[in-house]
């Protein structure tokens, strides 16, 4: 299990490393449960689903980093662009490659401006949620 990759790239300390048998604690607590007290069998319980927990936590820092700069952006563009070649149709007349130009133009251009208020919204979010575990 060291050294594989999960998913390539860096390896995931959750999943890639040793940590990733903290995950069983519980089953070797089961195990154990005739000849312990039972309440190291429930301690077993703690360390599984700490390291859940853990894991969990991290999964979600880093799909929101995944949303904040691939899925909402993405999303942003595509309805803004969608929004404006449907408004020049139905308040310009001009011919659809215009149209098609200038909404290519108008999503270009709202790139850098979208970036600040979505890495805020999803920096807000994930402060009012998953970091605060």
């Amino acid at each position: 299990m060291a050294g594989a990759r999960h998913g390539g790239g860096e390896p995931d300390l959750y999943r890639d490393t040793w940590v990733r048998y903290l995950g069983y604690a519980n089953e070797v607590g089961e195990s154990f449960r005739p000849i312990v007290p039972v309440a190291a069998v429930w301690a077993s319980y703690g360390v599984a689903t700490a390291y859940v927990t853990a894991d969990a936590i991290d999964k979600g820092r880093k799909a929101a980093a995944s949303l904040a700069s691939v899925a909402i952006p993405g999303f942003t563009i595509n309805r803004l662009c969608a929004a404006s070649l449907a408004l020049l149709a139905s308040l310009t007349r001009w011919p659809l490659p215009v149209r098609k130009w200038a909404t290519t133009a108008l999503g270009l251009a709202a790139i850098p401006v979208i970036i600040t208020p979505i890495d805020r919204s999803v920096d807000f979010l994930m402060d009012s949620s998953i970091r605060k575990l």
